[in-house]
């Protein structure tokens, strides 16, 4: 796949496809926290991700796939056995077409188009230090349910939230709030933004963003994942909960770093 992680597409023991990150990863194992803990806040806040697992490369698999390597510079890292994250494909790519970019035509039709204010949000408050990333595909709506509308019964484009890792400046674990990152590089997609109550509910939902959630989406991260930064990782987290009120005034920051942005924001 593309990207600085060098992730892999693989087909689970369970017949769904897999984005895999490995723990050694050139951008470190800590982008596998982040997308584990951005993936779970994610679907409280009912924005559409990717379903996320913990995907195990046995010792048989990882030595009879000579191709699963890491090229760092003229070398090529074998891939570790044991834990790695994997961000499941919605659909079949062998019979449904997956796009990361749709004309201005058809990104105004996406069905679910919304999730990119609810989105903003998100990347707000956990300091996302990359562009917003997103895939696009056709499918039928009855079993896709957004905050805000009702769920159409047709086939349309839906989009996916997907990749995660530098959800709190990456490896960094910090937060570097410049007001141009987390933004989409389609600002059509903030033409609904009229202000600051078109990103609701999802600014109360982050403001009283749950404890509990956050609790169970870190128990769950496996030991190899964190190994001696769980101090570290609790700081973060306590930050974290510490800026839930901060995500109105850094959209406003945004608004007025990037006015072409959110051309009917008044």
């Amino acid at each position: 796949m593309r990207g600085g992680a060098q992730a892999h597409l693989m087909e689970g023991e369970d017949g769904n496809f897999y984005v895999v990150k490995f723990t050694n990863n050139p951008q470190h194992r800590r982008i596998l926290i982040n997308e584990w803990l951005a993936g779970a806040f994610l679907r409280y806040l009912q924005i559409h991700v990717p379903d996320t697992a913990i995907i195990e490369l046995t010792e048989d698999f990882v030595a009879s796939n000579p191709d699963l390597y890491l090229s760092l510079g003229s070398k090529r890292e074998p891939v570790p056995a044991g834990f790695h994250f994997g961000s499941r494909l919605a659909v079949h790519p062998d019979r449904v077409a997956i796009y990361d970019f749709l004309p201005d035509k058809l990104l105004g039709k996406v069905e679910n188009r919304l999730d990119f204010l609810g989105i903003l949000v998100f990347d707000k408050w956990v300091g996302n230090a990359d562009s917003r990333q997103a895939v696009f595909f056709r499918a039928r709506a009855k079993t896709w349910t957004p905050l805000k509308g009702e769920s159409p019964a047709r086939v349309g484009f839906f989009a996916h939230m997907i990749d995660h890792g530098f959800a709190f400046n990456g490896a960094s674990w910090e937060f570097q709030d410049s007001p141009i990152q987390g933004l989409y590089f389609r600002t059509s997609v903030y033409d609904e933004v009229l202000s600051l109550d078109s990103f609701q509910p999802w600014l109360s939902m982050i403001e009283n963003f749950p404890v509990e959630v956050i609790d169970t989406a870190w128990k769950q991260i496996p030991s190899v994942w964190v190994q001696e930064d769980g101090d570290q990782l609790e700081r973060l987290l306590e930050n974290l909960l510490k800026r839930r009120t901060r995500v109105g005034s850094l959209l406003s920051e945004a608004r007025q770093k990037r006015t072409t942005a959110f051309v009917n924001w008044r």
